[in-house]
């Protein structure tokens, strides 16, 4: 494009509709060579900075605030239910969080709630999934959510503007901490989230 749009004299406002695409283009590259990095990095076994965070709850709704506007373009009502205290790396978290709500905001039916779910799952565990009412995933997907770039359905992808390596970063973020991830769809309601260890390995 940039090519074409030098190729002859263009107006003002023709040059800057091509430097404004090229723009949005160049982003969503970056956007994708920065998540690939993290996932290098992650692979290489790079581990979570962990520190204690008294309240997985309010660490959730601060993301949801920031998730607020997209969940009201969708038409979508939001809730954190249950706590509780863990050692994580706050700023990981925070980023698997912002990527399951933006993936069940994105396949929630309108008008529904998509709820945060923590849990302590044992004294050891703690379980943190992003519930949304809408289709059901096939039983044989669910395995396959948390591969790069893998889509369920590519027709509801949206492919424009999200490039599949969400819910990959999920699963990195949870093994960096020891943990692993989770997902299930029955009954009209689809569970993705993560199970992390409590405490760090080096607690007593």
């Amino acid at each position: 494009s940039c090519e074409l749009a030098l190729r002859k004299p263009r107006s003002t406002e023709e040059l800057c509709e091509a430097m404004g695409s090229n723009l949005e283009d160049l982003h969503r590259l970056a956007s994708i060579v920065g998540d690939m990095l993290f996932l290098s990095n992650a692979d290489r076994g790079v581990p979570a900075r962990r520190a204690w965070a008294p309240s997985l709850g309010a660490l959730a709704v601060e993301v949801l605030e920031f998730h607020e506007a997209a969940l009201l373009d969708a038409g979508l009502k939001a809730e954190v239910l249950g706590d509780a205290a863990a050692e994580v790396d706050a700023r990981l978290l925070r980023r698997a969080l912002s990527n399951l709500l933006g993936n069940a905001t994105r396949y929630a039916s309108p008008g529904s709630a998509v709820l945060v779910r923590i849990e302590r799952q044992s004294a050891r565990e703690v379980s943190i999934a992003v519930h949304n009412a809408g289709a059901a995933i096939e039983a044989e997907h669910l395995p396959k959510l948390f591969d790069r770039f893998y889509r369920a359905d590519a027709a509801r992808a949206g492919g424009d503007r999200n490039h599949g390596l969400g819910l990959a970063i999920v699963a990195a973020i949870a093994r960096m901490h020891g943990g692993a991830v989770r997902a299930s769809s029955a009954g009209g309601v689809t569970a993705v989230g993560l199970v992390l260890p409590a405490r760090g390995p080096d607690a007593v």
